[in-house]
């Protein structure tokens, strides 16, 4: 019987580099502009971002070696602390990844409308744009692995010569005379509320990498590339981020990119002419395929894994062994992303508590490493990759993502006991379920 196909140290890089790189930076450099009081809490925001991601990657890295399965994120929670907390932190993530392909496909339907129509269409003309583009990725993924994987590599470069023509704007672009600001009397706390909120969207920004443990298990040489591609893949996103950002300042200015939401066609009108904003807008949805199509590829395997524990129904598992794909979860989560796109209206508000959800979920899950360290001692010094500086990058990492659930929670204390309270109600489901599930085996007995 021959072997299934195993994904590549380029293939790896690339999922990263497209989990993360969805729509944010194209999105959240102005909302963390207008977050910042000053430029210089700006960038202090992305570097900080960067050096958290990184922190994060190296953990996510150990955690992928030691604990190389499919569905790895969810898994992770059911070993290590129990599985109600699995159950229910990865159907916010699950909901809340389905919601940001919606909404992302839906900003792209947006751009490329620019283009199709003479006069601005009707929003369901719009959703229906979204719709084709979940679904003909759905159709790519239906191929197989290999397939959807070849697919990825050619969009992520497509995508990232985007981003290399937003960055080229520095040297081509001259850099508009900033207004002279009014001297005001920030406070200490002024600039850590500041740096607080900006670090929310910064956040968002890089968030998206630590899905590649759901990978573990199909992964060619997994204690080594794993490790390789998910750092590769973060230190490219931390260059091309900064200079995605610094292109955006010098080429705008400030004071415009705090204000402004279609930044990228405006640095390309800088370079083009009225011409370039449609160039960009046609450039600007092939990156939203991207971005739907690792989603379509990575969240499946979550629901793999938590068909394999039970608690959601067995059909969750049904995989197509010729092409190697996992056809009812896929089909699943493809369907929730095209219902959301009904409900986009209120896909900010949605975006909202999964953040702040997010922020639980990365701290919590990143805090495995020292449960893992201490139950899988006996593979130390058997090949797998450990991170230096242990304990101190988890600790930097999970201390970051507490801060940045506290700046939500002072902001927008609505969306945290919205989120608290999602979160609860799955706790809720959890319970009954298993509930039912033993008073219908004492049936069955």
């Amino acid at each position: 019987m021959p072997d299934k196909p195993k994904l590549k140290l380029f293939d790896l890089t690339m999922i990263v580099v497209g989990l993360v790189i969805g729509m944010g930076i194209f999105r959240t450099a102005a909302t963390a502009a207008n977050a910042a009081i000053t430029p210089g809490i700006f960038f202090s925001a992305w570097v900080a971002g960067g050096i958290i991601a990184l922190c994060g990657a190296l953990t996510y890295a150990e955690i992928g070696s030691r604990f190389p399965v499919i569905g790895g994120y969810y898994k992770i929670f059911a070993a290590c602390y129990h599985p109600s907390v699995a159950f229910a932190i990865n159907c916010i993530i699950l909901i809340s990844n389905a919601a940001s392909m919606a909404g992302v496909a839906l900003i792209g339907s947006e751009y490329l409308s620019e283009v199709i129509f003479a006069t601005d269409p009707p929003p369901l003309m719009k959703a229906g744009i979204g719709m084709a583009a979940i679904a003909s990725f759905y159709s790519v993924n239906l191929l197989g692995l290999r397939m959807s994987s070849k697919t990825q590599n050619v969009l992520m470069i497509i995508k990232i010569g985007m981003i290399m023509l937003l960055i080229s704007s520095i040297f081509l672009v001259n850099h508009p005379p900033e207004a002279v600001a009014a001297v005001s009397a920030y406070t200490w706390s002024d600039y850590v509320k500041s740096f607080g909120v900006a670090l929310v969207g910064v956040s968002f920004t890089y968030g998206g990498y630590q899905q590649t443990i759901n990978f573990g298990g199909e992964v060619h040489n997994s204690t080594r590339t794993i490790p390789r591609g998910i750092s590769i893949g973060i230190l490219i996103i931390i260059v091309l981020y900064l200079a995605v950002s610094y292109a955006y300042y010098h080429a705008i200015g400030f004071d415009q990119l705090k204000t402004s939401k279609g930044i990228a066609a405006l640095v390309a009108e800088q370079l083009f002419g009225p011409n370039g904003q449609l160039v960009f807008s046609v450039l600007l949805f092939l990156a939203v395929l991207a971005y739907v199509n690792v989603l379509l590829l990575s969240n499946p395997r979550v629901m793999f894994a938590m068909s394999e524990d039970g608690i959601l129904p067995a059909a969750f598992k049904k995989r197509d062994e010729k092409r190697d794909v996992l056809t009812v979860s896929l089909t699943a989560f493809a369907a929730i992303g095209i219902v959301v796109l009904f409900f986009a209206e209120t896909f900010d508000r949605i975006l909202g508590f999964t953040i702040f959800l997010d922020s639980i979920g990365m701290a919590t899950s990143a805090a495995t490493i020292f449960i893992l360290r201490k139950r899988t001692r006996h593979l130390d010094g058997t090949g797998i990759y450990q991170m230096k500086l242990y304990p101190w990058l988890p600790l930097i990492f999970i201390a970051a993502y507490v801060f940045v659930g506290i700046s939500i929670w002072i902001n927008t204390p609505e969306l945290a006991w919205t989120g608290l309270a999602v979160f609860a109600l799955f706790l809720l489901i959890y319970f009954f379920i298993t509930r039912f599930k033993s008073k219908k085996l004492y049936a069955d007995s």
